[in-house]
């Protein structure tokens, strides 16, 4: 059995003991109080500025230690018994680095970023399912535009039996609904269109002429209108509107192309009248709620109005399914705030995004995204054309691989794979490619110890819904102090919630997340950095820590001597008093 030295040896704690409502917006002393919680962070400040001016790493640290001031009493914050607030930093000690790397290099080489695969004809086999997870895939898609749910149902108990034999290796699934399309009509054989050609589309069902063509929505002469531009698959071939009656577009071919069956229409900077969630998406969404999956991806979300009808219906089949939105519209950009507000995540869908809206604008808006979804704390999706040339290639444009690296370094939860692992010739070798180029770009980004991209005090200050909750502040603490020691961060959770604080505080090693609830270790498989196992918590803390660093210890994702920052805290305690939450560095021996 692995075993863990004790505090008085070589362990760090802090263990605060606190009401909630010292957090809470609105008190003047509470507010002091959780501003000189910031002092905490000042070591890592202080180690980073030594580095830079050419310190060594092993060079000794000045680390404040909290105590606690609650009245007029004062007690150290390694051993509270009264109900204190976060008031006074009043004492220092020194300590050695090297006390905490030992000499002992580190395991923990793993990737962050985590990979969406689409499962189609090319994957959706046993064998193949094990090699994408074995390459890296986290979240397997099912796309509900192709396909039906016998397929379907065979992709989800493949990955549900792949689960079923792994602790700590988990696949979830996400179902992604096809949403509202507007397509072009059958055509018996490709129709040739050249630039200045005169080309219609009828709401009239059946027709294809070499100069006319059907299209399956009934209000699309009402949503275009005269000098609108239409944009074929996306932007493959152009059209512009130059007169309609009551059931005919008239257009003129701007890029000229071959027009095949069921293209898939979009009128630039417009979205489509009709629902989000159509009929068939209903029969879809019922198919996931009967088979448990992990994500919905909603496609065509223009309104928050969408996400709590959704959830409502989830929550009447008493369903714990996490709903993302994907925005792809140019409506979805005019109420992006309340979208990701009302969702558990977010998906930035390139490719109609792209179409609706002007290209030059995509980089921007993706940024945008991210940085919302940061500020809320959701997970988010960078997906479409990240790897578009492996479908047929075996290696990617040099471009493909910068956009890889760009949606890690602007902070993405996960990069998707659509046609490259649907149908492509090389889906294993698309998901080590985007493997390999995450993992690289995620050793090359700066230090994060500063943490200056998610501080406590701008989200504790703007964002009133963490106010209430200590948890956010031992999140940012917990991390301030992995990131200082270099160390991975172990966290007990029955909920998913303080791994998923941790994880939004980005810090530099693995989040290993421990819980007895199958649901929760799939869910997590999302979230950036976090590597959730499985595991029976037992009422005995010692006894669990013990064997959850054993476990580590045998699937090599730990070696003896290493250090790890144990965090006990969270909506749900466990094997604490509601009041209490600890954080904990230990000394790993073999």
């Amino acid at each position: 059995m692995a075993s863990v030295s004790g505090a008085a040896a070589s362990a760090a704690e802090i263990n605060l003991q606190t009401r909630m409502s010292l957090l809470k917006s609105g008190s003047g002393a509470g507010c002091n109080r959780l501003a000189s919680s910031r002092n905490l962070s000042g070591f890592s400040h202080e180690t980073t500025s030594r580095r830079r001016a050419g310190y060594p790493g092993r060079g000794v640290l000045s680390v404040k230690l909290m105590k606690i001031k609650e009245k007029n009493q004062i007690v150290d914050s390694a051993s509270v018994d009264g109900l204190p607030g976060v008031d006074n930093i009043i004492s220092s000690i020194e300590f050695h680095p090297s006390d905490y790397s030992s000499g002992v290099e580190t395991s923990d080489t793993r990737r962050k970023t985590k990979i969406v695969c689409t499962i189609g004809p090319s994957t959706n086999t046993r064998e193949m399912i094990w090699k994408l997870a074995e390459a890296g895939m986290n979240v397997a898609r099912l796309n509900m535009s192709h396909g039906d749910h016998a397929s379907h149902q065979k992709t989800i108990d493949l990955v549900k039996e792949y689960n079923a034999q792994f602790e700590d290796k988990v696949v979830a699934i996400m179902l992604d609904t096809k949403g509202p399309e507007v397509r072009s009509g059958d055509v018996p054989q490709p129709i040739l269109l050249k630039e200045g050609q005169e080309f219609n589309f009828t709401i009239q069902r059946g027709v294809s002429t070499e100069n006319t063509v059907s299209v399956n929505y009934d209000d699309f002469v009402n949503d275009v209108e005269v000098g609108d531009t239409l944009l074929v698959d996306g932007g493959m071939m152009s059209l512009a509107v130059k007169s309609k009656t009551k059931d005919l577009v008239k257009c003129e071919v701007i890029d000229g192309g071959e027009l095949k069956s069921r293209r898939h229409l979009n009128v630039r900077g417009k979205s489509a009248t009709l629902p989000s969630i159509t009929e068939k998406d209903w029969e879809d969404i019922k198919f996931g709620v009967d088979n448990k999956v992990d994500f919905y991806a909603v496609s065509f979300v223009k309104d928050a109005k969408v996400v709590h009808e959704l959830k409502d219906y989830l929550k009447c089949c008493n369903a714990d399914i996490h709903v993302i939105v994907k925005i792809e519209s140019a409506d979805s950009i005019l109420n992006l705030h309340s979208i990701i507000s009302a969702s558990d995540g977010a998906m930035v869908a390139r490719g109609d995004l792209g179409a609706e809206l002007p290209i030059e604008e995509v980089p921007l808006l993706q940024e945008e995204i991210i940085r919302r979804c940061h500020s809320m704390q959701k997970p988010v999706i960078v997906a479409t054309n990240m790897l578009e040339s492996m479908i047929n290639h075996p290696t990617p444009t040099r471009a493909e691989v910068s956009d890889i690296a760009i949606a890690v370094r602007e902070g993405a939860d996960a990069v998707m794979l659509s046609g490259e692992t649907a149908h492509g010739k090389y889906p294993l070798k698309a998901v080590k490619v985007m493997h390999t180029v995450a993992l690289r770009t995620e050793s090359s980004l700066p230090d994060k110890t500063t943490i200056h991209s998610f501080s406590l005090q701008a989200h504790v200050g703007h964002d009133i819904k963490y106010q209430n909750h200590m948890s956010a502040m031992f999140a940012f603490h917990a991390t301030t102090m992995a990131n200082t020691l270099r160390t991975p961060i172990v966290v007990f959770t029955r909920t998913g919630s303080m791994a998923v604080l941790l994880s939004h505080y980005r810090p530099s090693a693995t989040i290993f997340a421990f819980t007895n609830e199958e649901r929760i270790k799939q869910r997590l498989a999302l979230y950036q950095g976090v590597l959730p196992i499985y595991m029976q918590l037992s009422d005995d803390a010692e006894e669990t820590f013990s064997r959850a660093l054993n476990l580590l210890l045998n699937k090599n994702l730990l070696k003896a001597g290493e250090h790890v920052t144990i965090v006990q805290s969270g909506r749900q305690p466990i094997w604490r008093q509601e009041s209490t939450h600890h954080i904990q560095v230990r000394k790993v021996k073999g």
